[in-house]
């Protein structure tokens, strides 16, 4: 794989389960080679053989040909980008990490980024068994041929305690706006630190204003948060998942619970953030990031409250990438684009303007259900 990462098949593209409250769930499998420090410890020549010994596990594997991998350092700056957007990479600092693709979109793998191997699966909507399936084939496969760093006591060894046993991660993203709207968010995360997890804005805080005119405690942009395990020592496997399942589910009906209540108490509100949201994106010539979220959460609040239609959930979890400054300056680059004069001269300006765009073609069919809306 060359300076820019191969984009083309994308899991968010694809429909899923309960994709109403929950948007996506993930899996992530967290590992160590035997007889090498952990990635922070390593100096440069042994941070390059471990990159080399897992990259020659992936060439080795019976469908080899599926993966691909490149060094993050040879990539350019937009297409790390994109390695950020799309949860490849979990943050900027790792410069100098391996990254492994599956021509598919369903699995990846880093190198070095924290553990020497963190492999991933994401999938739309409430869906565990699938990622938990791949990754697992994954780590299976890949131990023929490394062997990864273990004990009888403490199972899996990683660089964080927290991450020592099954060194499995899991974690769910939910979309949560009628809980914003009536204030429950705080009451929900202690809920869900309770039950042993960590509850976070998925993108950005301070979410609402731009729509609603006032801001939610502990709103977050657009109303999407991710729910993610903070241990994997607690319980076997089996334990974890079945936790984060159940508290899964937990989320999923208070979120349809509080879209009943604010139908009947507070209609009027969530009329107000549906023709904001639905105006801003049709009119607008310009829209920044932070808008684009939060227009697309209240469009997606309308669409399942049901005063909206002429758009799906599989659409509108994809705008959510298509809408990232990373695809679209990997559109513009590659694409023929005809700007006005006075925005033909500025990167920024450019994105800002085919984010609008992208809103426009992709709400153009949208149409209000009076009756529902009433």
């Amino acid at each position: 794989m060359g300076s820019s990462p191969e984009i083309t098949d994308t899991w968010y593209a694809r429909p899923g389960s309960e994709q109403d409250v929950v948007v996506s769930t993930a899996v992530e499998l967290h590992r160590n080679l035997a007889n090498f420090p952990f990635p922070e410890r390593l100096d440069d020549s042994d941070g390059a053989r471990v990159m080399s010994i897992v990259f020659d596990a992936f060439n080795r594997l019976e469908d080899s040909e599926r993966y691909q991998t490149v060094a993050a350092n040879l990539l350019d700056s937009n297409a790390f980008r994109i390695m950020r957007e799309r949860n490849i990479l979990p943050s900027d600092e790792y410069r100098n990490a391996g990254i492994i693709l599956r021509s598919d979109g369903k699995v990846s793998c880093t190198v070095n980024c924290g553990d020497h191997v963190r492999i991933a699966s994401f999938f739309s909507g409430m869906d565990f068994d699938r990622p938990l399936v791949i990754t697992g084939k994954l780590d299976s496969d890949i131990q023929h041929f490394v062997q990864f760093a273990a004990s009888y006591d403490f199972g899996y060894l990683t660089s964080s305690i927290a991450d020592c046993g099954s060194g499995m991660r899991l974690s769910f993203s939910a979309h949560l706006p009628s809980l914003c709207m009536l204030g429950r968010i705080r009451s929900l995360s202690e809920e869900v630190a309770a039950a042993g997890f960590s509850m976070s804005a998925e993108y950005a805080s301070g979410g609402a204003g731009i729509l609603s005119g006032r801001n939610f405690d502990g709103a977050a942009l657009g109303g999407y948060y991710r729910i993610s395990s903070t241990n994997c020592i607690s319980g076997t496997e089996f334990d974890q998942v079945a936790s984060i399942i159940a508290l899964c589910k937990k989320v999923i009906d208070a979120e349809r619970a509080a879209r009943e209540e604010c139908r009947r108490t507070v209609p009027s509100s969530v009329q107000n953030y549906m023709y904001r949201a639905a105006s801003i994106a049709r009119s607008s010539v310009f829209v920044t990031l932070r808008e684009a979220i939060e227009i697309t959460g209240g469009v997606k609040w309308a669409l399942d409250m049901g005063f909206l239609s002429g758009i799906n959930e599989t659409d509108l979890h994809s705008l959510l990438y298509r809408i990232q400054e990373g695809h679209l300056r990997y559109v513009l680059d590659n694409g023929k684009f005809k700007f006005e004069d006075d925005v033909s001269g500025s990167e920024d300006k450019k994105i800002e303007r085919l984010r609008a765009l992208i809103l426009q073609e992709a709400f153009e069919n949208l149409q209000i259900q009076h009756d529902s809306a009433r």
